[in-house]
């Protein structure tokens, strides 16, 4: 699974608008959007928060 599709699923598993998901990565919407559309790749230290929101959540990811 792709990136973008993993952080577009976690974020409806979790209820949240892409401004609220990225609220909570300290990212902005549009970052997120890039993410879902696979336009852009997150940095090391989006992943590691991304990572540590699923895991806060009880949410496995796929590697």
């Amino acid at each position: 699974m792709a990136f973008g599709e993993q952080i577009k699923k976690v974020r409806l598993q979790l209820h949240l608008s892409q401004t609220e998901f990225g609220e909570r990565l300290g990212v902005s919407f549009t970052t997120v959007n890039r993410w879902e559309n696979n336009k852009t790749e997150p940095s090391y230290k989006a992943i590691r928060a991304f990572e540590q929101l699923c895991k806060d959540n009880g949410i496995q990811l796929r590697k």
